[in-house]
């Protein structure tokens, strides 16, 4: 046996500052304090929180007039921002700035006179949050979607993207795209997330070396689902678990070479019990540490808290740190507290 554990895995910026808004809004303002729809897609984080006193509800006027509301990580339309203003609440924003700048992009293509196409899941908290920033965006969800689009190929076209989609899907639609409306504009920067497009490299790694990969995540997270069907077509055999007890042991054997990824809002700790529980399924064996080159860019992100809940010592929130050398002793599984939440990823073998 052994494991492969992709370094770059578990919480994104985006992910640890939406967290830390909540429980920051929870010590600033005492509970309750309602959470539109889950902050982030992973169930034992939603959990976690609710047990401190955050309760999670679908829509605004769920929770009573005038109450502390906090927006998760995926964005709102300025319909949802309308109707919590209507009732009083004071609205904490955790919206993950990498989908705002989705949100401006769709604006100012709008007001360009473009066309808005939106390459996206349908139905999915981030979708919904920027189909409502301007009327009469059109989504496409495949290729397929693309040659179903009536646009006026003699207007611009602006097409902007959810940010956890598999970055080889988006380039397929894009391509297919602009070969029928050469007028297409794309974003200034890409729209896939950083920690999207780190974590997929990571796993088409993982996938050349591994006989299956394990993905700890919720099924309900976008960015976890699009890892499994990354390895999946880098040909490799690939489960999404939410935990530990969900390893499926009659797809791994002594003789396996295992893989273990993690979406961006999968806590660390439980990546920990899964290398753990294998480790005791299978006896002591080598965990080899896999890392790409690109993934350096994400530690030392930093991403500001809202004003109203920063402390005196610091204004922005320094999210991640770069991992150190395999010289480093590895903290003991232990419940995330927030300063380890932060990333702190060191050397494999020495922690499990």
């Amino acid at each position: 046996m052994r494991i492969y554990l992709a370094r770059s895995r578990a919480f994104c910026a985006g992910v640890d500052r939406a967290i830390e808004i909540v429980e920051r809004a929870l010590s600033k303002y005492g509970p309750p304090v309602y959470v539109r729809k889950q902050i982030v897609h992973n169930e034992f984080v939603v959990n976690q929180l609710a047990a401190k006193g955050a309760v999670f509800v679908e829509e605004v006027d769920e929770a009573p007039p005038r109450s502390v509301v906090v927006f998760s990580a995926h964005g709102v339309s300025p319909a949802v921002r309308q109707e919590a203003d209507s009732m009083g609440h004071r609205v904490i924003d955790a919206t993950c700035p990498l989908v705002t700048k989705v949100h401006v992009e769709a604006k100012r293509g709008y007001e360009r006179g473009d066309q808005v196409v939106l390459i996206a899941h349908a139905g999915h908290d981030e979708t919904l949050g920027t189909m409502g920033e301007v009327p009469g965006i059109h989504l496409v969800e495949s290729t397929d979607d693309v040659l179903k689009l009536g646009l006026d190929s003699a207007r611009g076209v602006t097409f902007i993207t959810q940010t956890t989609l598999a970055n080889d899907e988006v380039s397929d639609i894009v391509g297919h795209l602009v070969a029928r409306y050469p007028l297409a504009t794309p974003p200034p920067s890409e729209d896939v997330c950083y920690a999207s497009q780190n974590r997929q490299k990571a796993v088409k790694e993982l996938a050349e070396k591994c006989d299956t990969i394990l993905v700890v995540g919720s099924r309900s997270s976008s960015n976890a689902n699009r890892l499994v069907e990354v390895a999946i077509r880098s040909g490799c055999q690939a489960s999404l678990i939410d935990d530990s007890e969900g390893i499926p042991w009659a797809a791994i054997s002594e003789e396996s070479s295992v893989g273990v990824a993690a979406g961006a809002s999968t806590p660390e700790m439980l990546v920990v019990g899964v290398v753990s529980e294998l480790k005791r399924h299978f006896g002591d064996c080598p965990i080899i540490d896999l890392r790409v080159n690109s993934e350096d860019f994400e530690y030392g992100v930093q991403f500001t808290i809202p004003s109203g809940l920063r402390d005196s010592s610091s204004d922005t929130h320094n999210v991640q740190e770069a991992p150190s050398g395999s010289d480093e002793t590895f903290r003991s599984a232990q419940p995330p507290t927030r300063k380890m939440r932060r990333t702190k990823i060191r050397n494999p073998n020495r922690r499990f």
